[in-house]
C-alpha cells in the first residue's frame, strides 16, 4: 500500500473539517427551518437583518469550512488562484463555457429572464427596497451566494486533487467530484430528456470552470460563474 505524503494527509484532514462544518451548519438550518422561513417572511424585521442571517447560513454551508481551513493552514486567497496572473485567460475561457451552458439550459428549461441571484429567495425583496438598502443587501447576497460559493468549490477541488492526484490530463478528480455534488445537492437528477440535458449542463459548467482554474492557475472565472451565471436564470 502506497504511503500518503504529508500534503495528502493534510488535505485529508482539511476535507474532513470542511465536510464537518458544512454538515453541522446544514443540520442547524434543517432543524430550525421553520424559524428561518418565518424570519424571511417577517416584514417587521429589517430586510438587511433578514438577508444577513440567511447569507450567514449560506456562508456556513458553502464557505465557512474552507475559510477555517485557510486560517488554520495560513493560506490566503492567492493560494487558490485569486490573483491577477492568468485572470484574463480564465475569464475569457469561463465566459465561453457559460455561453455553451446557457444554450444547454435554454433547451432544458427555457430562459425567460436574466438577473444575477434571482433564484435566491431574498433577492427580489432586497431589490424592491429603497436606496441604499437595496445596494447593501444585493452586495451581501453577492458575497455569500456568489463569491464564497464559487470559491468554496475551488478550495474543495484543490484539496481533492492533492489527496487523489490523477495521472491523466483530462481527468480532474476534484472537478468531477464537485460537479456530481452540485447535481445531487440541487436535486438535478432525473431520467427525462430535459433532466439529462440539465445534468449535462451542470456537469460541463462545474467541471469546466474548475478545469480552467487548474489550466490557467487562476480562479476568478469560478467566482464570476457564481456571481453572474449561477442562479441568474
Amino acid at each position: 500500500m502506497k504511503q500518503l505524503s504529508l500534503a495528502q494527509k493534510r488535505s485529508d484532514f482539511d476535507l474532513i473539517i470542511i465536510m464537518a462544518v458544512t454538515m453541522a451548519v446544514l443540520a442547524v438550518f434543517i432543524s430550525f427551518q421553520s424559524f428561518f422561513n418565518e424570519l424571511t417572511a417577517n416584514e417587521d424585521v429589517h430586510i438587511l437583518i433578514r438577508t444577513a442571517v440567511m447569507a450567514f447560513m449560506q456562508f456556513g454551508v458553502a464557505g465557512l469550512g474552507s475559510c477555517l481551513v485557510m486560517i488554520y493552514r495560513r493560506e490566503d486567497f492567492r493560494t487558490f488562484g485569486l490573483r491577477r496572473s492568468g485572470a484574463g485567460k480564465a475569464v475569457v475561457l469561463t465566459t465561453l463555457l457559460c455561453i455553451l451552458c446557457a444554450v444547454l439550459f435554454y433547451f432544458a428549461n427555457g430562459i425567460s429572464s436574466y438577473l444575477p441571484f434571482q433564484q435566491v429567495g431574498m433577492t427580489r425583496k432586497v431589490l424592491a427596497s429603497p436606496f441604499p438598502t437595496n445596494i447593501i443587501g444585493y452586495l451581501i447576497i453577492a458575497v455569500s451566494w456568489g463569491f464564497f460559493e464559487g470559491f468554496n468549490y475551488v478550495v474543495i477541488a484543490d484539496k481533492i486533487n492533492i489527496r487523489y492526484p490523477s495521472r491523466y490530463r483530462w481527468l480532474n478528480r476534484g472537478a468531477l467530484t464537485c460537479a456530481i455534488a452540485c447535481i445531487l445537492i440541487h436535486g438535478m437528477v432525473g431520467v427525462t430528456a430535459k433532466n439529462l440535458l440539465e445534468m449535462a449542463a451542470v456537469t460541463i459548467l462545474i467541471y469546466g470552470m474548475l478545469y480552467i482554474r487548474e489550466h490557467t492557475g487562476n480562479a476568478w472565472g469560478c467566482v464570476l460563474v457564481f456571481i453572474f451565471f449561477w442562479n441568474a436564470f
